[in-house]
């Protein structure tokens, strides 16, 4: 193992399906462990092959597909669990079994009931028998950061005298701070100079919000393994962030000699893949992945940001798979950041016409949370999109679904015209009719954001959609409420339309209004 290199040992499959509701099927997590795979994580713990059948075959499933990464099983330090976790690995081409038994004093008493010696005891026989079945072999003291350093030593030893080859020191509990992490390792080392002829990994939890830091304590320490998951995922408040380890040791590079062997590009789309599998989504503010991680309102945040953007960002948001940072327009926002949004819209605003806009920003920004393009287009051109004409007006919508495709015929009246439809399928019933839609406008339209929620409670509530789409490159939002939510969905649809149609009016007149005579 290089000095200068950390491996990054990823849980997501194991420790974070732990988390309720993050379950995942053996289909779900072989579809993760390809994208980990693809991210260039060093070891998938793919799960826990004793506790179902579903996880022996997952295991199973990843060993057998993926070649390059080491894939590992977890066990208990009891046969049955050994005998499982080698059964799950016997097509893996790079096989790990990692066994663990908690050594606390509050977890011997309590929970297993043992003594000191009879711990030390099945550590030695579960490493022996987990290396009768594979070479790689991992040991985790569990909750590690509340063990006496000098039993903590006597078990560590054993394992290593046993053939374990990673010694993990987990803060199973998010108990630790960063000093108490690097203390325990520099110590043991100290007491232990068998410890230096394995690899050193670090397991922590964010109990205490403190998970990065303690992982990075650990590296700072001689650790040479950090065990993490995608978005944080795992139990309770979750293990630590492999976004965030990883970006820390990849950013600060004055300060952390290690380095990964992670594709960080990757990062963004793999936790948009997971979250998208188990319905989990990290909140708008979590480091790297979040919704806001790489968003601006702050006026003066914005203006540094349009003239240099390491003012106000470490990392290039490319660097982690996001396509680009984001001026959010609210009422934080300046007049640099708005100038530049319309230049992207296709107007170059002068600075009287700015100014007018702005107040009227400004005033509007007090009572939204958040600008979209079709408000900066009102703002322009003096119109408001309140009480939008219906250029396209909702008829009739009748679906059929269930099988392999949706099919949807929609009725649209287009400027109080005669009604007309079109028939369209699809994956869904809600892109079959908006396909059939699309057919009648003759527009090509861009979903890009949709959301449905219940507005009311019951079996027969309404749901509210809320969507947002891009029409000629201009953002335009709509929303739509039915008992039936691909009827809201679709009145959400044809409302942004109108928008789209209202902006192109408006612009219009305004063109009109202030261009010069022509001819005779």
């Amino acid at each position: 193992m290089e000095k200068d290199r950390v491996t990054i040992f990823d849980t997501t499959l194991r420790d974070g399906e732990q988390s309720p509701g993050a379950s995942m099927t053996p289909a779900e997590k072989l579809r993760i462990a390809r994208a980990l795979d693809e991210l260039g994580v060093d070891v998938i713990e793919a799960g826990f092959p004793i506790s179902s059948p579903d996880d022996l075959l997952a295991v199973r499933k990843v060993a057998r597909e993926l070649r390059r990464p080491v894939v590992a099983a977890l066990a208990r330090a009891n046969s049955k669990d050994l005998e499982k976790a080698a059964e799950s690995l016997e097509e893996a081409e790079r096989p790990r079994i990692h066994t663990f038994i908690a050594t606390s004093p509050i977890h011997l008493e309590r929970k297993l009931r043992i003594s000191e010696d009879e711990c030390v005891e099945r550590t030695r026989a579960a490493v022996e028998q987990a290396r009768r079945y594979v070479d790689d072999v991992e040991f985790s003291a569990e909750d590690a950061t509340r063990t006496p350093l000098p039993f903590l030593a006597r078990v560590v030893a054993a394992a290593i005298e046993a053939g374990a080859t990673t010694i993990n020191l987990p803060d199973t509990v998010g108990y630790a701070r960063p000093e108490d992490i690097a203390s325990m390792i520099r110590e043991l080392r100290e007491m232990l100079p068998a410890l230096d002829s394995v690899i050193v990994s670090v397991h922590c939890h964010d109990d205490l919000g403190l998970a990065t830091a303690n992982s990075l304590a650990g590296v700072d320490a001689g650790a040479r393994q950090i065990e993490c998951a995608i978005n944080g995922l795992g139990e309770r408040a979750g293990n630590a962030a492999l976004e965030e380890v990883v970006m820390a040791l990849h950013v600060r590079t004055d300060s952390s000699e290690p380095r990964t062997g992670i594709r960080t590009e990757r990062i963004y789309p793999t936790s948009r893949l997971l979250s998208g599998i188990i319905g989990i989504h990290p909140q708008p503010n979590k480091a790297i992945v979040g919704r806001n991680a790489f968003a601006h309102e702050a006026g003066i945040h914005q203006d540094g940001m349009l003239k240099e953007r390491s003012t106000y960002e470490i990392m290039d948001p490319r660097s982690v798979g996001v396509p680009r940072s984001r001026l959010v327009l609210g009422k934080h926002s300046g007049r640099h950041a708005l100038q530049s949004r319309f230049r992207e819209l296709g107007h170059e605003v002068k600075d009287e016409d700015l100014e007018r806009a702005y107040r009227l920003f400004k005033l509007l920004a007090d009572q939204k949370k958040e600008i979209l393009d079709e408000d900066l287009l009102s703002i322009l051109h003096h119109g408001t999109m309140d009480d939008v004409p219906d250029h396209y007006r909702f008829e009739e919508l009748e679906v059929s679904c269930g099988g392999r495709w949706s099919t949807a015929r929609a009725t649209i009246r287009v400027d109080g015209g005669e009604p007309r439809s079109a028939t369209a399928r699809s994956d869904g019933p809600i892109a079959a009719a908006f396909a059939a839609v699309d057919q009648l406008v003759g527009k090509e339209v861009a979903l890009e954001n949709l959301e449905i929620r219940s507005a009311t409670p019951g079996r027969d509530a309404v749901g509210e959609v809320t969507l947002q789409v891009r029409v000629a490159g201009r953002g335009f939002s709509g929303r739509g409420a039915s008992t039936d939510v691909v009827h809201a969905a679709v009145r959400a649809y044809l409302q942004a339309l109108n928008k789209s149609e209202q902006a192109v009016a408006l612009e219009a007149r305004s063109l009109a209004a202030n261009s010069d005579l022509w001819g005779v």
